[in-house]
C-alpha cells in the first residue's frame, strides 16, 4: 500500500521500512506481550517519486528525525494497537512532505519611505518634548 500524498507524488513501499517495538504507552499488561509501537523509516536517499528541491527541503524540516544515512525515522507507540501506530506514522511522513512541497517566500528587501521616516523623526521628537518637560527647573523652590 504505497503512501499517496498528492495525486503527482506516491511513495512507493519500496522507500518505507517498517519496525514494530514494545511500546511503553498505554495498554497494561499488553504492553508486555505485544510489539505494538511503530517504527517507519522513509529512505529518502532512495527516493525517486519527490522533485530534488522538495527532498532537499524535506532534510531541513526533519531536524532530529533525520538520522545517518540519510533516512528519517518516525516513531509512534501512542496508540494501543499496531495498526493504529503504522498510522499515526504514516500520517506524521505525509504531513511533512506536505509542509515541504510549499515553498517558501522569497523575502524582498524594501526601503522606508521618506514620509515614514520623517513621521518617525517627528514623534521621537514630540516624545523627547513630553520628557524634558517633566524634570525640575533646577532651582530651589
Amino acid at each position: 500500500m504505497a503512501l499517496i500524498v498528492t495525486p503527482d507524488i506516491v511513495i512507493p513501499d519500496e522507500e518505507l521500512e517498517w519496525k514494530f517495538i514494545r511500546s511503553s504507552g498505554p495498554g497494561g499488561q499488553n504492553v508486555n506481550k505485544v510489539s505494538s509501537a511503530a517504527q517507519l523509516r522513509f529512505l529518502l536517499p532512495q527516493n525517486l517519486s519527490l522533485p530534488v528541491n522538495v527532498r532537499n527541503r524535506l532534510r531541513r524540516l526533519a531536524g532530529q528525525k533525520l538520522i545517518d544515512d540519510g533516512s528519517i525515522l518516525f516513531k509512534s507507540m501512542s496508540e494501543r494497537s499496531q495498526e493504529g501506530n503504522r498510522r499515526a506514522a504514516l500520517g506524521r511522513l505525509e504531513a511533512l512532505i506536505r509542509a515541504a512541497l510549499v515553498e517558501p517566500k522569497i523575502r524582498k528587501k524594501t526601503r522606508p519611505t521618506k514620509a515614514s521616516k520623517e513621521r518617525r523623526i517627528d514623534s521621537k521628537k514630540r516624545r523627547g518634548a513630553t520628557k524634558s518637560g517633566r524634570g525640575s527647573t533646577g532651582g530651589w523652590d
